[in-house]
């Protein structure tokens, strides 16, 4: 292992980009540091620690709610806006022809752009609206129209920094840049949340201690699974004969992945559950008391365990089949075999590859699906028979550390392959 990642560092472009990733996160973190005026931290904190909705918003904007950084938004309304526009390019025939145009998904991922900057001043001034109204903690206090106006336009221009390094990272092709962001914020606080399990240790509570470690356990060995594991479907070529030499006649696979969205459905999930109860806060002192009947109605439905654990898995599973479709196009790979002369045997070219493909995939897919929403409620599942433990903040955040460091690995592994490296 260790000779591997000396390697690595041997080469000394792929050595650059690591060094370059891993100085952008550090700026990241610097930047979660900083914030913003006139924010009781402590009763922030406080806050967070008591509502399980808002403890995810933190994990999701990479740990900077927390502080209320500049960045406390996070990369949440940017991934908002691309699951908009990708709803949109599935439902509109236009947008879904522009995708397939060359330069096509540029103009889309530059419209997700333009549509992040209003939903981060939305998600801003909404998350002030909600903190200004805890008079129980006194998170915030005596603002004027000019210091709030100034706040919106801090938070939205932090969502916007942070939108721009995960794409200077993605194009490094070493991991996915939002994933490796949400990453750095968990992994920064797990020193801190080590330091206070020291602290608070309680000797009654060491079985409990031990179920959080096997479900750690389970969680790390589950997401390992079902990232690595692979249909192979076999692919043959046909013999060409071109002058005097013979080409092809040569018998391969295609590998389907079981969870080929990888760690995007989790994020996506996280995405849409915290939103309805946000929005819901936003009304609750509203005029009408439909509207604040109708806002509390939504508060108490998803902090109600049952429900909330139903929608996580719920929208963990959709989501997984969502994003394999944005993806992965059975359509597309008939076409390339047929034109390569190649052929799954027993299936004929064209259509029929096509619908195989499809199948195949849809049942292999449904494997990855259910055993990711189960993992993603595991820890909820074990909190009813633990207390004194947050294990859904715990569960949500190995979820994602892991799948993240499994993509980044092989991102690594394949930028060794072109240079004749074996793998980590």
């Amino acid at each position: 292992m260790f000779d591997k990642i000396i390697q690595i560092f041997k080469i000394k472009d792929l050595r650059m980009k690591i060094l370059t990733i891993l100085g952008l996160l550090v700026v990241f973190r610097i930047a979660a540091h900083i914030p913003i005026p006139g924010v009781n931290l402590e009763n922030l904190k406080e806050f967070f620690s008591s509502n399980q909705i808002f403890g995810l918003i933190n994990v999701f904007s990479g740990g900077g709610m927390e502080n209320f950084s500049i960045v406390a938004m996070g990369v949440g309304p940017y991934i908002t806006a691309s699951i908009i526009f990708q709803l949109l390019v599935m439902i509109i025939p236009k947008l879904e022809e522009l995708s397939k145009e060359p330069g096509g998904h540029q103009k889309i991922n530059s419209w997700t752009r333009w549509l992040t900057i209003p939903m981060a001043a939305l998600q801003a001034y909404g998350t002030i609206s909600i903190l200004q109204r805890q008079s129980t903690y006194q998170i915030i206090s005596g603002l004027t129209p000019f210091t709030l106006f100034s706040i919106i336009v801090t938070l939205t221009a932090g969502t916007i920094f942070l939108m721009w390094l995960g794409e200077i990272i993605s194009e490094l092709h070493i991991g996915n840049g939002i994933s490796l962001l949400i990453f750095a914020g968990i992994v920064a606080n797990l020193p801190l949340v080590l330091q206070r399990a020291v602290v608070v240790f309680d000797p009654s509570q060491i079985v409990n201690i031990v179920i959080f470690a096997a479900i750690a356990l389970i969680t790390v060995i589950g997401v390992v699974i079902i990232n690595e594991g692979t249909r192979n479907i076999p692919v043959s070529y046909a013999r060409h004969v071109r002058g005097n030499r013979m080409y092809g006649g040569v018998n391969t696979y295609l590998p389907l992945k079981v969870n080929m969205a990888g760690v995007i459905p989790i994020i996506f999930a996280i995405s849409l559950i915290v939103f309805p109860p946000m929005i819901a806060n936003f009304f609750l002192q509203a005029k009408s008391q439909i509207l604040v009947k109708a806002s509390e109605f939504v508060i108490q439905v998803f902090q109600n365990q049952l429900v909330y654990g139903i929608l996580y898995f719920v929208f963990v599973f959709a989501f997984t089949y969502f994003y394999t479709a944005v993806i992965f196009h059975p359509q597309q790979i008939a076409e390339n075999l047929q034109k390569h002369g190649g052929f799954i045997p027993g299936i004929r070219p064209g259509k029929n590859t096509e619908e195989y493909l499809a199948s195949v995939t849809n049942r292999i897919i449904f494997t990855g699906a259910l055993f990711l929403g189960l993992i993603a409620i595991l820890p909820l599942v074990v909190q009813q028979f633990v207390g004194g433990l947050n294990l859904v903040i715990g569960g949500t955040s190995l979820l994602i550390v892991v799948s993240v460091v499994i993509e980044t690995v092989k991102q690594i592994e394949s930028q060794m392959t072109m240079r004749d490296y074996e793998g980590l």
